[in-house]
């Protein structure tokens, strides 16, 4: 346990420039309490002391403003930047390095028992605001950009943005490739937007040619 808890804590110091101190991330991070909390709570429904379980949840809920189920399965290295509004459903689980911002749903999308809460890989960022819905798989590495709503399977080191979410980076990322906060990568571009862009130049070029074909008949005898 305390080993995992040093592990949270690094990633803290890894992933926010903002941290000064170990005793300031203790007592100032939301994200690392209801994760030390949620680690308790998870024993305790293992040891079928589902009631407790929940209670401890609720608690941690009310006081770090993130709701996390205590059945959730997370993984080391687990970091909730801001964290108010993050809400991580009973079957979702979350591998090892990854990332949350604030306002993220890890959200079933079925009434059945059964798996219904997305599965994010090791390494895994997901950017304010985003909604991955249903038992979908994000891939490892993969990035979720802020407000995007997934609903479909995203491949390890693909970016994912929009809705409905699309893929717009599908070539895997390296396993060393730089911590980006936020998800946000360069060329973080909807591909609908790209679509848009593309197709107001090529009109601007018809309308530029047509002016130029109006202009030289006007010119003949």
């Amino acid at each position: 346990m305390l080993d995992t808890l040093r592990s949270d804590i690094a990633v803290i110091f890894e992933r926010d420039p903002a941290a000064r101190s170990t005793w300031e991330v203790l007592t100032c991070y939301p994200g690392l309490h209801a994760v030390v909390l949620h680690r308790v709570a998870h024993r305790l429904w293992h040891w079928r002391l589902c009631w407790l379980a929940r209670f401890l949840s609720y608690l941690s809920r009310s006081f770090t403003g993130i709701e996390i189920h205590p059945a959730a399965r997370i993984g080391r290295g687990f970091f909730i930047d801001h964290g108010m509004g993050v809400v991580i459903g009973e079957t979702a689980q979350i591998g090892d390095n990854c990332t949350l911002y604030h306002g993220v749903t890890l959200g079933g999308t079925s009434w059945q028992k059964g798996k219904r809460h997305p599965t994010l890989g090791s390494g895994v960022i997901v950017g304010a605001g985003a909604k991955i819905l249903g038992p979908i798989l994000i891939g490892e590495r993969a990035r979720i950009g802020s407000n995007a709503v997934v609903v479909h399977d995203v491949p390890p080191g693909a970016t994912a943005v929009g809705i409905p979410a699309r893929v717009i980076a599908p070539e895997p990322a390296a396993p060393d490739k730089a911590f980006a906060a936020y998800a946000l990568t360069r060329d973080l571009d909807d591909p609908v937007v790209q679509a848009l862009t593309e197709l107001e130049a090529r009109v601007r070029l018809q309308d530029a040619r047509l002016a130029d074909l109006e202009d030289q008949l006007s010119r003949r005898p």
